[in-house]
């Protein structure tokens, strides 16, 4: 019997904007209301918001709450400050990825926020509750009660701040504040997945609704995950299940400095050790063509000889660049920056350079 798709408490108006809809980690969610490029543009130089309400909010508290997030988490959670989010991953013990994610240390003692991807909530929830024998904490999955918006461009705190008569200015970088939503509790962070300055706003759906509308009254765009997709693949960010897997780990996909080899111990640390001593034997790289041919997802990555050496995992014709560009998973020995490798399209075959897999210059706002 076919799953039944969820909705987020948006769902209405997606449906009353005309988005077209599709499934997405389980739900229906709007993959455009434009156009991409329009939606991808206005991010890029204006402002734009997203319906993320599908992500996982799994909260993990009591006496040992530090030391059992260290435990599950690549990151080094220790220094951590009151209203500081960050990045990491969760690892299996032979260094493939259960899930990249968030932390965000909260305004109480011994309390933080998980923030997970929406297709693995259920997944990442087991993981969690499995590895916490032994360590006193309290293991919260909250999703449900929990919208998000993401509003994301150069003028996301101009617009937002004016919409929420607040100045969000004082909010730096993977830091957050906790306040008010329409008599709520809210989260507004300054994170992204865009490549340009942007908040999260976490709030109940009641909430997140009378936002959004408030938002689109401000002339902020509606974007939908297309732009999303092409938007963090041009800033050099993964997408789990494609860039991060169980079969792919962060040292393969090139972001082994999310793994703080220097902490005492979290679950997959010997491997991701091995793995950063010894190589992996496959590599994650950019790629860009001469051509306007595109690299979709899963086409065959060659020598000149033709014998395959990886595959594509994501590739656009990137919207601000103007090129074909992808990341792929490759060999190791033919992934060297410079290198010419070969995309088979169809029944072609087109060259690409191995370059660095951030290819657009991100404007955080540091």
């Amino acid at each position: 019997m076919e799953e039944q798709l969820k909705t987020t408490c948006l769902y209405p108006e997606h449906i009353a904007l005309g988005a077209k809809m599709s499934p997405f980690a389980g739900y229906m969610m709007p993959i455009q209301y434009s156009s991409i490029t329009e939606e991808h543009n206005a991010v890029r130089h204006h402002c734009g918001v997203f319906d993320v309400s599908h992500m996982g909010e799994i909260f993990v508290s009591g006496p040992d709450a530090e030391r059992f997030v260290n435990h599950i988490f690549s990151g080094d959670i220790s220094p951590m400050t009151e209203g500081q989010c960050q990045y990491g991953m969760m690892l299996y013990p032979d260094g493939g990825t259960v899930d990249d994610l968030l932390v965000y240390k909260e305004y109480r003692k011994d309390h933080y926020l998980l923030v997970v991807n929406a297709a693995n909530v259920d997944k990442d929830e087991k993981w969690i509750r499995q590895n916490s024998d032994g360590f006193v904490v309290n293991i919260k999955n909250e999703s449900p009660a929990w919208g998000q918006l993401a509003v994301q461009g150069p003028e996301a705190e101009q617009v937002l701040g004016k919409v929420l008569a607040a100045d969000l200015s004082g909010i730096e970088f993977y830091h957050f504040v906790d306040t008010q939503l329409y008599g709520k509790r809210a989260i507004v962070s300054r994170t992204g997945y865009t490549g340009e300055d942007g908040f999260e706003v976490y709030a109940a759906p009641e909430a997140i609704v009378g936002l959004w509308k408030a938002l689109l009254a401000a002339d902020v765009v509606p974007c939908g995950l297309g732009c999303r997709d092409t938007l963090r693949f041009e800033a050099g960010l993964p997408l789990y299940g494609d860039e991060l897997s169980a079969d792919i780990s962060p040292v393969m996909a090139g972001f082994s400095m999310f793994c703080k080899l220097d902490k005492a111990e979290f679950i997959g640390k010997d491997a991701i050790a091995k793995q950063k001593a010894e190589g992996t034997a496959k590599k994650l790289v950019g790629l860009e063509m001469a051509d306007k041919a595109i690299p979709r997802a899963g086409y065959p990555v060659q020598l000149e000889d033709g014998t395959e050496v990886g595959v594509v995992t994501t590739g656009y014709h990137s919207i601000s660049l103007d090129k074909s560009i992808c990341f792929a998973l490759v060999d190791r020995e033919a992934g060297a920056l410079g290198n010419t490798l070969y995309i088979q399209i169809h029944r072609k075959v087109f060259p690409a350079v191995v370059v660095k897999k951030r290819f657009y210059q991100t404007n955080y706002k540091k």
